[in-house]
């Protein structure tokens, strides 16, 4: 039985592609969650008045990697000190987020946030929040890199 995880970290093309890479996740899609507009499109999204950011939603398989394993990839693969941005992206689209879907990712992401805090020399600006939607982006943003590598 599979469980899910879902992270923003900038654009969501790059995060599902490490993901995707790696070894317990199942499946992933990207989409936009977050915000407060039922079903947006990309171009709503990038207009910055939808709320929602660009995440991954991942599929593992806990009995071949854990929550915390999940984590210390989002962590390790973007800045969770840049507040609104990654690199040259810019906009809350691009924030860093974890949305939890229960109460123990929710603490477990809390519990990694502190420990990663206490090794940074600024500011972890992550969010972290329960998922209340999430809404699949366009196909042609799915396994975007894939299809072009």
């Amino acid at each position: 039985m599979t469980e899910q995880a879902t992270f923003g970290m900038g654009c969501f093309w790059k995060p599902e592609k490490i993901f995707r890479q790696t070894p317990g996740v199942v499946d992933t899609r990207v989409g936009y969650a977050g915000g407060h507009v039922e079903n947006p499109s990309y171009k709503q999204v990038c207009g910055g008045d939808t709320g929602h950011a660009e995440v991954v939603q991942v599929d593992f398989d806990p009995d071949r990697i854990s929550y915390d394993a999940l984590l210390d990839v989002f962590w390790a693969n973007h800045d969770p000190t840049q507040r609104d941005r990654q690199g040259v992206d810019v906009g809350s689209q691009y924030r860093s987020l974890i949305l939890t879907h229960n109460e123990t990712q929710h603490q477990a992401a809390k519990a990694s946030r502190n420990a990663h805090a206490a090794q940074m020399r600024l500011d972890i600006v992550t969010q972290i929040e329960p998922l209340e939607a999430f809404y699949p982006a366009e196909a042609y943003h799915q396994r975007y890199l894939e299809c072009r590598a």
